[in-house]
Protein backbone atom coordinates (compact mmCIF):
# COMPACT_ATOMS: atom_id res chain seq x y z
CA UNK A 1 0.00 0.00 0.00
CA UNK A 2 1.35 3.27 -1.10
CA UNK A 3 1.67 6.20 2.08
CA UNK A 4 -0.37 8.71 -0.08
CA UNK A 5 -1.44 9.12 -4.08
CA UNK A 6 -1.03 12.01 -5.78
CA UNK A 7 -3.30 13.47 -9.16
CA UNK A 8 -1.44 15.99 -10.70
CA UNK A 9 -3.73 19.18 -11.81
CA UNK A 10 -3.25 21.82 -13.69
CA UNK A 11 -5.43 24.44 -11.53
CA UNK A 12 -4.52 26.45 -8.90
CA UNK A 13 -5.96 24.74 -6.14
CA UNK A 14 -4.63 21.58 -4.18
CA UNK A 15 -7.09 19.66 -2.15
CA UNK A 16 -5.54 17.83 0.66
CA UNK A 17 -7.34 14.98 2.27
CA UNK A 18 -5.02 13.65 4.91
CA UNK A 19 -7.54 11.62 6.86
CA UNK A 20 -9.62 9.88 4.59
CA UNK A 21 -7.27 6.71 4.08
CA UNK A 22 -8.01 3.36 6.14
CA UNK A 23 -5.23 1.37 5.60
CA UNK A 24 -3.70 0.23 8.79
CA UNK A 25 -0.65 -2.05 9.01
CA UNK A 26 -1.16 -5.58 10.29
CA UNK A 27 1.24 -5.06 12.59
CA UNK A 28 -0.18 -2.17 13.66
CA UNK A 29 -3.73 -3.77 13.69
CA UNK A 30 -3.52 -6.28 15.92
CA UNK A 31 -2.75 -4.00 18.90
CA UNK A 32 -5.62 -1.78 18.20
CA UNK A 33 -8.71 -2.78 20.54
CA UNK A 34 -12.64 -3.27 18.93
CA UNK A 35 -13.22 0.54 19.64
CA UNK A 36 -9.43 1.16 17.68
CA UNK A 37 -10.79 -1.07 15.17
CA UNK A 38 -13.60 0.56 14.11
CA UNK A 39 -11.44 3.47 12.70
CA UNK A 40 -14.81 5.34 13.70
CA UNK A 41 -12.70 8.72 13.44
CA UNK A 42 -11.81 8.22 9.38
CA UNK A 43 -12.74 11.46 7.12
CA UNK A 44 -15.38 8.50 5.10
CA UNK A 45 -15.75 8.93 1.71
CA UNK A 46 -13.99 12.10 1.43
CA UNK A 47 -12.59 11.26 -1.73
CA UNK A 48 -15.40 10.08 -3.36
CA UNK A 49 -17.00 13.41 -2.34
CA UNK A 50 -14.61 16.13 -3.65
CA UNK A 51 -14.28 14.13 -7.00
CA UNK A 52 -14.51 15.27 -10.08
CA UNK A 53 -15.78 19.08 -8.59
CA UNK A 54 -12.89 20.83 -9.88
CA UNK A 55 -11.51 20.15 -13.01
CA UNK A 56 -7.71 19.92 -12.90
CA UNK A 57 -7.15 20.20 -9.43
CA UNK A 58 -4.31 18.54 -7.95
CA UNK A 59 -5.26 16.18 -4.96
CA UNK A 60 -2.78 14.42 -2.25
CA UNK A 61 -4.37 12.32 -0.38
CA UNK A 62 -3.20 10.18 2.53
CA UNK A 63 -4.09 6.03 2.77
CA UNK A 64 -2.68 5.91 6.43
CA UNK A 65 -5.70 5.93 8.99
CA UNK A 66 -5.15 8.70 11.35
CA UNK A 67 -4.96 6.25 14.10
CA UNK A 68 -1.64 4.93 12.91
CA UNK A 69 -0.23 8.73 12.19
CA UNK A 70 -2.17 11.94 12.27
CA UNK A 71 -1.48 13.74 8.92
CA UNK A 72 -3.01 16.89 10.11
CA UNK A 73 -0.91 17.28 13.53
CA UNK A 74 1.99 19.26 14.32
CA UNK A 75 4.90 16.63 13.97
CA UNK A 76 6.56 18.24 16.91
CA UNK A 77 3.31 16.83 19.34
CA UNK A 78 2.72 20.72 19.75
CA UNK A 79 -1.45 20.81 20.59
CA UNK A 80 -3.23 23.32 18.03
CA UNK A 81 -6.13 23.77 20.56
CA UNK A 82 -4.65 24.09 24.27
CA UNK A 83 -7.10 23.68 26.81
CA UNK A 84 -9.55 21.56 24.91
CA UNK A 85 -9.69 17.80 24.44
CA UNK A 86 -8.37 16.91 21.14
CA UNK A 87 -6.10 13.63 19.68
CA UNK A 88 -2.53 13.48 19.38
CA UNK A 89 0.41 12.81 16.67
CA UNK A 90 -0.34 9.02 17.40
CA UNK A 91 -3.97 9.04 19.07
CA UNK A 92 -4.00 7.05 22.51
CA UNK A 93 -8.46 7.23 22.50
CA UNK A 94 -10.93 7.81 19.71
CA UNK A 95 -12.78 11.70 19.25
CA UNK A 96 -15.42 9.87 21.99
CA UNK A 97 -12.09 9.80 24.72
CA UNK A 98 -11.83 6.18 24.59
CA UNK A 99 -8.54 3.84 24.26
CA UNK A 100 -8.03 2.42 20.90
CA UNK A 101 -5.40 0.24 21.92
CA UNK A 102 -4.99 -2.84 23.54
CA UNK A 103 -3.45 -2.68 27.04
CA UNK A 104 0.14 -1.73 26.91
CA UNK A 105 0.42 -1.41 23.22
CA UNK A 106 -0.24 2.55 22.70
CA UNK A 107 3.39 3.51 21.15
CA UNK A 108 5.93 4.96 22.67
CA UNK A 109 8.36 7.85 22.00
CA UNK A 110 10.34 5.47 19.81
CA UNK A 111 7.51 3.95 17.76
CA UNK A 112 5.45 7.60 16.91
CA UNK A 113 9.61 8.95 15.77
CA UNK A 114 9.34 6.35 13.41
CA UNK A 115 5.48 6.45 12.01
CA UNK A 116 6.65 9.82 11.61
CA UNK A 117 9.37 9.39 9.60
CA UNK A 118 7.45 6.45 7.84
CA UNK A 119 3.75 7.84 6.76
CA UNK A 120 3.85 11.83 8.14
CA UNK A 121 6.97 12.96 6.45
CA UNK A 122 6.02 11.31 2.63
CA UNK A 123 2.65 12.95 2.50
CA UNK A 124 3.67 16.47 3.85
CA UNK A 125 7.28 16.39 1.06
CA UNK A 126 4.39 15.33 -1.54
CA UNK A 127 1.64 18.16 -0.59
CA UNK A 128 4.86 20.75 0.03
CA UNK A 129 6.25 19.52 -3.71
CA UNK A 130 2.70 20.34 -5.16
CA UNK A 131 2.20 23.07 -3.56
CA UNK A 132 5.54 24.44 -5.13
CA UNK A 133 4.91 23.09 -8.47
CA UNK A 134 1.76 24.73 -8.75
CA UNK A 135 3.27 28.00 -7.47
CA UNK A 136 5.30 28.10 -10.00
CA UNK A 137 3.17 27.78 -12.87
CA UNK A 138 0.76 30.45 -11.26
CA UNK A 139 2.23 32.98 -9.51
CA UNK A 140 -0.22 31.81 -6.40
CA UNK A 141 -1.42 28.24 -5.00
CA UNK A 142 -4.41 28.06 -3.04
CA UNK A 143 -4.41 25.00 -0.42
CA UNK A 144 -8.06 23.59 0.22
CA UNK A 145 -7.78 20.83 3.02
CA UNK A 146 -10.64 18.38 3.11
CA UNK A 147 -12.31 16.96 6.10
CA UNK A 148 -15.44 15.64 8.00
CA UNK A 149 -16.22 15.14 10.93
CA UNK A 150 -19.25 13.47 13.18
CA UNK A 151 -22.34 16.22 13.84
CA UNK A 152 -21.77 15.46 17.85
CA UNK A 153 -18.90 14.29 19.61
CA UNK A 154 -19.45 16.07 23.80
CA UNK A 155 -15.78 15.27 24.30
CA UNK A 156 -14.60 17.70 21.83
CA UNK A 157 -17.30 20.40 21.20
CA UNK A 158 -20.62 20.82 23.03
CA UNK A 159 -24.04 21.12 20.89
CA UNK A 160 -24.37 20.04 17.16
CA UNK A 161 -21.18 21.03 14.66
CA UNK A 162 -23.01 23.53 11.84
CA UNK A 163 -22.57 21.56 8.07
CA UNK A 164 -19.34 23.89 7.24
CA UNK A 165 -16.59 24.51 9.64
CA UNK A 166 -14.02 26.67 7.67
CA UNK A 167 -11.05 27.40 8.84
CA UNK A 168 -8.07 30.10 8.90
CA UNK A 169 -6.72 30.45 12.14
CA UNK A 170 -8.35 33.81 12.26
CA UNK A 171 -7.37 35.21 8.61
CA UNK A 172 -3.84 34.41 9.16
CA UNK A 173 -3.47 31.43 6.71
CA UNK A 174 -5.24 33.53 3.37
CA UNK A 175 -5.63 36.22 1.77
CA UNK A 176 -9.16 38.08 2.84
CA UNK A 177 -10.88 37.52 -0.57
CA UNK A 178 -9.78 33.53 0.11
CA UNK A 179 -11.63 33.64 3.10
CA UNK A 180 -14.14 35.91 1.97
CA UNK A 181 -14.81 33.72 -1.08
CA UNK A 182 -15.62 30.54 0.50
CA UNK A 183 -17.95 31.73 3.51
CA UNK A 184 -19.99 34.13 1.39
CA UNK A 185 -20.89 30.84 -0.70
CA UNK A 186 -21.78 29.06 2.50
CA UNK A 187 -23.61 31.74 4.11
CA UNK A 188 -25.75 32.14 0.50
CA UNK A 189 -26.59 28.46 0.90
CA UNK A 190 -29.69 28.70 3.23
CA UNK A 191 -30.41 25.30 3.77
CA UNK A 192 -26.70 24.63 5.21
CA UNK A 193 -25.62 26.19 9.09
CA UNK A 194 -21.60 27.54 8.85
CA UNK A 195 -18.85 29.25 11.03
CA UNK A 196 -15.69 30.73 10.43
CA UNK A 197 -13.18 30.25 13.00
CA UNK A 198 -15.58 28.51 15.07
CA UNK A 199 -13.91 25.56 17.23
CA UNK A 200 -12.15 23.91 13.94
CA UNK A 201 -9.62 27.26 12.97
CA UNK A 202 -7.83 25.08 10.78
CA UNK A 203 -5.37 22.33 11.96
CA UNK A 204 -0.96 21.84 11.15
CA UNK A 205 -1.79 21.52 7.59
CA UNK A 206 -3.54 24.66 6.72
CA UNK A 207 -1.16 26.24 9.90
CA UNK A 208 2.02 25.34 8.68
CA UNK A 209 1.55 25.85 4.60
CA UNK A 210 -0.43 28.81 4.87
CA UNK A 211 1.52 32.07 4.20
CA UNK A 212 -0.36 34.80 2.11
CA UNK A 213 2.99 36.64 1.76
CA UNK A 214 4.67 33.88 -0.06
CA UNK A 215 1.59 33.21 -2.27
CA UNK A 216 0.01 30.31 -0.75
CA UNK A 217 -2.99 30.69 0.97
CA UNK A 218 -4.33 27.80 3.15
CA UNK A 219 -8.12 27.30 4.31
CA UNK A 220 -9.69 24.19 5.89
CA UNK A 221 -12.87 23.21 5.39
CA UNK A 222 -14.21 21.06 8.24
CA UNK A 223 -17.82 19.19 6.77
CA UNK A 224 -21.01 17.89 9.49
CA UNK A 225 -21.11 14.18 7.97
CA UNK A 226 -24.61 14.51 8.19
CA UNK A 227 -24.87 16.60 4.87
CA UNK A 228 -23.55 13.47 3.01
CA UNK A 229 -23.71 9.99 4.97
CA UNK A 230 -24.74 7.95 7.79
CA UNK A 231 -22.76 9.21 10.84
CA UNK A 232 -22.75 5.43 12.27
CA UNK A 233 -21.42 2.01 10.98
CA UNK A 234 -21.09 1.06 8.64
CA UNK A 235 -20.95 4.85 7.47
CA UNK A 236 -22.70 4.45 4.37
CA UNK A 237 -22.50 7.20 1.93
CA UNK A 238 -26.48 8.80 1.18
CA UNK A 239 -26.08 9.76 -2.60
CA UNK A 240 -29.37 11.98 -2.69
CA UNK A 241 -28.03 13.99 0.45
CA UNK A 242 -24.06 14.27 -0.99
CA UNK A 243 -26.01 15.52 -4.35
CA UNK A 244 -26.43 18.55 -2.95
CA UNK A 245 -23.05 19.01 -0.77
CA UNK A 246 -21.12 18.58 -3.94
CA UNK A 247 -23.25 20.66 -5.93
CA UNK A 248 -22.23 23.66 -3.29
CA UNK A 249 -18.91 22.58 -2.97
CA UNK A 250 -17.86 22.54 -6.57
CA UNK A 251 -19.08 26.16 -6.67
CA UNK A 252 -17.05 26.92 -3.94
CA UNK A 253 -13.42 25.72 -5.79
CA UNK A 254 -14.67 26.93 -8.96
CA UNK A 255 -14.82 30.26 -7.74
CA UNK A 256 -11.10 29.72 -5.76
CA UNK A 257 -9.75 28.59 -9.09
CA UNK A 258 -11.25 31.79 -10.53
CA UNK A 259 -10.08 34.20 -8.21
CA UNK A 260 -6.45 32.81 -8.06
CA UNK A 261 -6.21 33.07 -12.00
CA UNK A 262 -7.87 36.50 -11.74
CA UNK A 263 -4.57 38.31 -10.74
CA UNK A 264 -6.86 40.00 -7.80
CA UNK A 265 -3.92 39.19 -5.17
CA UNK A 266 -1.02 38.03 -6.51
CA UNK A 267 0.86 37.17 -2.74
Amino acid sequence: MKVFEVITGHSPVVLAQPHGGVFVPEDILSRLNACGQGLSDTDWHITRLYGGLLDGATVVRSNVHRYVVDANRDPGGMSLYPNQNTTTLCPQTDFDGLDIWLKGQAPGDDEIAARREAFHLPYHEALRAELDRVKARHGVAILYDCHSIRSTIPFLFEGVLPVFSIGTNDGLTCDRLVEETVHQECLSEIEYSTVLNGRFKGGWTTRHYGKPAEGIHAIQMELAQRAYMEEQAPWTYCEDRASGLRAVLQKILKNLDRLARSGEFNT
